[in-house]
Order: structure tokens, then sequence, then C-alpha cells
């Protein structure tokens, strides 16, 4: 069933269209002037829109130039005389579907509307694969991009046995794990291995937005749902339709949007901000957090009804710490896949780094690993990394280990950081031979940046600018 307003300042022929339209099957909403038209789309768009052309004070050119400005894939049919057969060529070249001229019989008006709501179906599907197509382009962009899921260890084996079993049904998933442990991965292969794989995998980092924003992304807003909305907006429930919606950091939700988010679950339906029309969907959620949800519910602070609805099939990713077996061969894949944009001369990993990256706790899991391969790619001279050539505080043994804490006492936490980030320029402006530029590229910071820390760390003189070669450079 389709929603189809009539506009038409003629009582007989509004009521008699309205009455065939009617008995299509289709909802059919009347107004008696273009004014009162516009209004009504504003407030709550239509799927077709009939509107005569001869009216005062709106006619109808004005009524489908002001629709078209609100939904530009609005298809309206435009009600003409034989005497303005013009005019409503015109309207169409605003962007009006089609016209029809008085008189005309009752099967004439429904094939014309059967018509349009098929156009107004497909201009539909192309703005949701549109903005779906923008949405995953975004993710891709943003994502974690290890290829497959590596880990041979008997902790990790057993959480992909059991995503594989999970996959092949249709239930929802919650994820636990610490922070970089690779949950959106695992979500991701949850897709890639069930029946839903051709869908979409449509990810909301749920942490990064404020309420209203993770409303309007979740459920999309109806244009002029608030400041800023200028037109409508798919959300990523509906962009998700038929795939897969990873709801990454679910712990950080608010109790307004939690509600929300328990009836889409339960109903499988909900509505855009601003918006009336009820949107079903069909998309299996997956959700991941860090939190002890089960805690934050006994606190108060967390849905009882909404955990048990996420925590239908529970996937716990083990900390990198409880599977050090895993550690050489992430190290290794990391290498090969960073090696190409940062050092392309190294092939692999002494014994002696790897015994080193096994000794390390790796409180920052997988994510951690990774800026530790990168930055070691960074200074290795040789065609294989080093114990030295990777961070100090993995090469140490522990992170504390990093420092020569003064005698007598300890260094407070931005201390450390000061230090570690003078120790990680001094070694990139040694590797660069004092060229500012390179170093600063090394770094992957702006030049200016770089000459305002060397300054701050004494290894060049304040003002100095120019760049100075080495003894014996021309």
């Amino acid at each position: 069933m389709a929603r189809v307003l009539i506009i038409d300042d003629n009582d007989t022929m509004r009521d008699g269209m309205a009455v065939s339209i009617n008995r299509m099957g289709h909802e059919v909403a009347a107004c008696s002037n273009g004014t009162d038209g516009i209004a009504a789309f504003a407030k709550r768009p239509f799927d077709f829109v009939v509107t005569d052309l001869r009216m005062m004070p709106v006619d109808g050119i004005e009524v489908v130039r002001r629709i078209r400005e609100l939904a530009p894939e609005a298809v309206l049919l435009v009600v003409t005389a034989y005497g303005t057969i013009e005019s409503a060529v015109e309207a169409m070249k605003l962007g009006a579907f089609d016209f029809i001229t008085k008189p005309f019989a009752p099967e004439v008006l429904r094939a014309k509307v059967e018509k349009g709501l098929e156009v107004a179906r497909m201009r539909r599907e192309v703005v949701r694969l549109a903005a779906r197509n923008e949405v995953l382009e975004s993710d891709a962009r943003g994502g974690f991009e290890l290829e497959g899921i590596i880990g041979s260890s008997e902790p990790m084996q057993r959480t992909l046995r059991a995503v594989r079993k999970i996959a092949a049904t249709d239930t929802t998933v919650l994820i636990t794990g610490e922070s970089g442990t690779g949950k959106e991965l695992v979500a991701r292969a949850v897709h890639d291995l069930s029946a839903r794989k051709d869908e979409p995998f449509v990810v909301v980092h749920c942490a990064a937005l404020a309420e209203t924003l993770l409303e309007s992304e979740l459920f999309g807003h109806e244009r002029g749902a608030f400041t800023g909305a200028i037109k409508r907006k798919l959300g990523r429930f509906e962009l998700a339709d038929g795939g897969t919606l990873f709801l990454d950091e679910i712990g950080e939700i608010s109790p307004a949007i939690q509600t929300k988010l328990l009836r889409v679950l339960q109903q499988k339906e909900f509505q855009r901000v601003g918006g009336e029309e009820t949107i079903h969907v069909d998309a299996r959620v997956v959700s991941a957090t860090n939190r002890d949800l089960r805690a934050e519910v006994q606190k108060g602070a967390f849905r009882e009804d909404l955990y048990y609805r996420l925590h239908i099939v529970p996937v716990h990713l083990p900390p990198l710490r409880e599977r050090p077996g895993d550690v050489v061969e992430l190290a290794e894949a990391f290498v090969a896949k960073h090696r190409s944009r940062i050092n392309r001369k190294v092939k692999g990993l002494t014994d002696e780094a790897k015994r080193a990256l096994q000794r390390y706790a790796w409180p920052g899991n997988v994510r951690e690993l990774e800026n530790a391969i990168e930055q070691a790619l960074v200074f290795c001279e040789g065609e294989e990394l080093t114990a030295s050539d990777l961070p100090a505080f993995v090469s140490k043994g522990r992170a504390a280990d990093l420092l020569s804490l003064p005698t007598g006492g300890e260094m407070t936490l931005p201390e450390i950081l000061e230090d570690l980030e003078r120790q990680l320029i001094v070694r990139a402006y040694e590797k660069a031979r004092g060229v500012k530029t390179e170093t600063a590229r090394l770094l992957g910071i702006k030049t200016s940046g770089l000459y305002y820390k060397l300054e701050k760390y004494g290894l060049i003189k304040p003002g100095e600018k120019a760049e100075k070669p080495e003894a014996g450079e021309p």
C-alpha cells in the first residue's frame, strides 16, 4: 500500500480521484489548495503526488517546484486541461513524472498512478543504494584492514569454531573483549560466513557520536527534523536491510537510544527522526563492547531487557596476553601488510625480536602490536626487524622499563609521555641525518610541528629554520 497525496481545488474532481485511487488499495490524503498540499508533504512525505495545474494562489508549477525541493526523488503527476498542455510540459521540465488531460477515465488515472508508483520505487532504490555505497566506502576507508583472522592458538581457534557455527544461524550476536582485540573483524567474519554475505555489512561506532547524532545515524531523519537537516537521510538500519548491522561499543549508548533500539530488535520496525512513516527492516544485529554489560545492568546503566536481546549468542575474544602463540604470527602479517608502504627492504623478524614480542604483555592487544610493528619498520636499517628496532617498552619486556626513572622518585604520566615523544623524535632525527623534512615524514607530522618539538627538546637552536647538510655533503 502506497501513500498518495491529491491536490486540487475542485471538490468533485478531488473526491473522484481520491475514491478511484483508494479503491486501488492505497492510502489517500487530499488538499484543496497548493499551500496546504506543500505543507502536508513537508510534514510527512508521500510516495506519489497528483496535483492540478491551475489553482490559486499557488499553482501546480509552484507545487512541483517546492515539493521537488523538499524531496528530489518525489514523483508527481500533473492534471491539466487541453489548453494548458504547454504549462504541463513546463512542469515536467521541473521534475513532474507525467501529466494527464481532463477529462479522463478512472482506469487511465489508475494506470498513471501504477506507473508512477513503480518510478517512485525505483527512485527510492537508487537513493538507498547511493547512500548505502557511500556508507560502505566510508567504512572501508576507516575500517580495520587486516585481511582474515589470524591466530592458530587454541583460545583463538575455539573462538573461530564458535564464529563458524554462529554465522550459519540468523540470530543476534554480542561480541565481548578488551579494546584492540579485533571485535569488528570477527563481526565481519560472522557476516561473510552467513547467508547474508552478499548484502551490506554496515558499521556504527556508537561511542563516537552524541545521542542526537547517533539517533539520526541509526534511524535516519526527515528534512527539517532538526537544525541542519536540509534533506531526508536514510539511517544505518535502513541501509543494512537484508544484511548485517554492526553496533560497536554498544555499552556507550544512552538510555533513550537503548529504548528505541529495543523496539527495533523486537518489532523490526522504526520511524525516522521527525517522521511518522513506520519502516520495516530485516537486518541482523551484531554488537560489540569492551564493558561488562551484566555489571552495567546491575548498576542501572543498561537496560536488562535490551541486554538479553543482544546477548542471545555471546562470543568472547581473548586478549593477546592469553594467546602469546599468536603474537609472532600476527607480527609477521603486519610486516607483510605495511612493508610496501613504509620500508620495502624488510622481509621479516629476527629470533631476538620475536622473543621480545612474546615477552611483552600487550595491554593494547592486536592494535598495539600493529602500531609497534609500524614504528619498527620506520627505524629498521636491515632486511629483518631486530629487537632494537622495536619500541623500547617492547624490547625491554614491559612498558615501565622504557624509562630510566630519576633516582629517589617516579615520573608522572605526562613526563613519561613527553619522554617517549622525545626518544622517538631523536631516533627519527638521527635516521634522517638531521634533515628536517625527512624527519617529519618518518614521524608522520608536519614540518612546522617538527621545528617546535626540536626546539622544545633542545635539538636545534630557537628560531633555526634552514636545513643543514651533514659534514662532507655538498
